[in-house]
């Protein structure tokens, strides 16, 4: 669906005192391919000024920016998508809304929602999380290797797993059959996000490798 499946999610709060902007620019410089804002405690105005902003960065690099949960920052922003949960817009109102070739993503929590998404014309679903992960507390279980298996021999969607991702499993869920991987704290967390990005990179083709075999 993009150039490589490295795909970063934002989240401000673990920042650390860097810059999102540079912290994000630099992740695209190391590999990431989209990147999702995700704005939890942000006023209306300052998700869309950040949106504009970021998408002006990332037009260079040929990087799609899409939009967590809310569809009127991404209209307002001409964002390239929107990523929605299960708790969000259902998806048929945020296909109407959405201009035509504006990307959708949505996230799965449980294999009925895994089925009900082939009924969708999304372009992924997101297993999440695969692993627990402290940035994201309020869904149902964990997916676990295992799952993304299920999820990959059902669903007829590109396959993305993101919750708990880092260095040492990336590998792992491109062996289970992912399509791509979203990550957060193991890029917006590093010290040095375009190093961290490259390595995920290079781990994950590893990983991709081994599933060809």
């Amino acid at each position: 669906m993009w150039s490589n499946p490295l795909y970063l999610v934002t989240d401000e709060e673990l920042l650390a005192g860097k810059d999102l902007f540079e912290t994000v620019e630099a992740a695209v410089k190391g590999g990431v391919s989209l990147v999702q804002l995700r704005e939890k405690n942000s006023s209306t105005r300052d998700f869309i000024e950040r949106a504009v902003r970021l998408k002006q960065i990332l037009a260079p690099y040929g990087v799609p920016l899409i939009i967590n949960d809310r569809v009127d920052v991404a209209l307002a922003s001409d964002a390239d998508g929107v990523h929605i949960g299960q708790s969000d817009m259902p998806y048929p109102m945020v296909r109407r809304l959405l201009p035509s070739g504006k990307l959708i993503g949505l996230s799965v929590e449980s294999p009925r929602q895994v089925l009900e998404a082939n009924q969708y014309e999304v372009d992924y679903i997101a297993a999440s999380p695969v692993f627990a992960t402290a940035t994201k507390t309020n869904t149902l279980t964990e997916w676990s290797i295992e799952g993304l298996r299920w999820i990959k021999s059902v669903s007829t969607h590109f396959l993305v797993g993101i919750g708990g991702i880092h260095v040492g499993n990336i590998a792992s869920l491109f062996e289970a059959g992912a399509d791509g991987v979203a990550v957060v704290s193991a890029i917006i967390a590093s010290s040095d996000p375009g190093k961290a990005a490259s390595s995920l990179l290079q781990a994950l083709k590893k990983g991709e490798g081994h599933a060809k075999e």
